[in-house]
């Protein structure tokens, strides 16, 4: 059994529990180390299909009554350690300080807004207002459905008062099939949705590694339908991607990918339109949205382990945990460089728990190749003005 930091010394926060995914009993594990939380949510990150079954029923048997399990699959873990791989994180939400609804969004093929939207807000009217605690929504959604854009639009729209944030579900670095966990069922084609309300301080942290140069490109011809780019400055869109990132058409690699990303400028900030793969017809499958007419630049990437540090330090107080989405393509870029045990070493530290992502969302947007986070806090002593 491997417990965070906030289970070992007995905090009223969340507590993460890490296993080996492969273990007999992987289920039980986690379950001794999730029972002295007494949650009434459980998240878990890692395990997909038949296993994330199992997992579920093991867990369902010794969690108390009426406890929420839901998860998801991931591209990688993290745990108590920092980064992990080939493992299960679980994390529970105390009930003496979390209350928690689910609520499954299915048919994504079909985008059903008008149906989403209702069923969201008849979840909100069971949460009336109550200016003691906070009140946030959590997204787990299929990282391969391609229709994270407009299901946080929707979201956003049907809820405009309720932070949202969360990841989509991934697959390893094989991209081939996703799975979320909700209400007993493991499915696909859907998104998992939870609205969350809490007596703890809350305050949302993100963080992208890169910043714009002056290269810049526009997209000539495009599947907005598929997320794939088919040519860039009216030449194909692969070649035309390298030459500009200085690299080797015949080695354009999901590392290359996240060491030179494509940013996106809305209002005052840049975001990541992260590439997935480069296509066999000399296209550039996408991550997130795109449409032809879009300008894009190229991004570089900076200090990846000084600036996160800076941003976790920012926080008010030290967290008790921080629930963490982190995109798989940072990862593979903090890898690159040589700092994933500088980066775990971090995670640890501000006792960060999640997993890695197919993307992001946040603030009523899908972005790539950024950390989104949740950090849980005690409450400021009253008259703290620095809450």
């Amino acid at each position: 059994m491997n417990t965070g930091p906030a289970a070992r010394e007995g905090a009223a926060g969340p507590v993460a529990v890490q296993a080996d995914r492969k273990a007999a009993d992987c289920g039980r594990i986690l379950l001794e180390g999730l029972r002295g939380a007494d949650p009434g949510l459980v998240l878990v990150f890692g395990a997909d299909g038949p296993d994330l079954a199992a997992l579920d029923a093991a867990l369902r048997k010794g969690l108390p009554e009426g406890c929420i399990v839901a998860g998801c699959s991931s591209a990688g873990e993290i745990g108590p350690n920092g980064y992990a791989s080939d493992s299960v994180v679980a994390i529970g939400f105390p009930s003496s300080c979390f209350r928690a609804q689910a609520q499954i969004l299915p048919d994504l093929d079909r985008l059903p807004v008008s149906d989403w939207m209702a069923t969201l807000r008849r979840l909100h009217a069971g949460f009336g207002p109550d200016p003691r605690r906070s009140l946030f929504g959590l997204l787990l959604v299929d990282g391969l459905a391609g229709q994270e854009d407009a299901l946080v639009a929707s979201i956003d729209a049907a809820l405009p008062s309720v932070p949202t944030l969360g990841g989509s579900a991934g697959d390893g670095l094989s991209f081939q099939q996703t799975w979320l966990l909700a209400h007993g069922r493991v499915i696909d084609n859907a998104a998992v949705f939870l609205l969350v309300e809490t007596d703890l301080a809350v305050a949302e942290i993100t963080f992208a590694h890169f910043s714009p140069t002056a290269t810049r490109m526009v997209v000539t011809a495009a599947l907005p339908e598929k997320r794939r780019i088919l040519e860039l400055n009216a030449e194909p869109a692969a070649a035309e991607y390298a030459r500009l990132a200085g690299l080797d058409p015949a080695s354009l690699t999901p590392t290359e990918f996240a060491r030179h990303p494509l940013l996106l400028r809305m209002g005052r900030r840049h975001h990541v339109r992260a590439i997935g793969e480069a296509t066999p017809d000399g296209g550039l499958s996408l991550m997130s949205a795109i449409d032809t007419g879009t300008v894009l630049t190229l991004g570089r990437t900076e200090d990846m382990t000084r600036g996160f540090a800076e941003a976790l330090a920012s926080l008010p107080r030290p967290p008790l945990m921080v629930l963490g989405f982190d995109c798989i393509l940072r990862r593979l870029a903090v890898e690159r460089e040589g700092l994933a045990e500088r980066m775990s070493e971090l995670l640890a530290r501000y006792r960060v728990a999640g997993f890695n992502t197919y993307g992001e969302q946040h603030s009523g947007m899908h972005v790539n190749q950024t950390f989104v986070g949740l950090a849980f806090m005690p409450q400021a002593p009253a008259g703290d003005d620095a809450a």
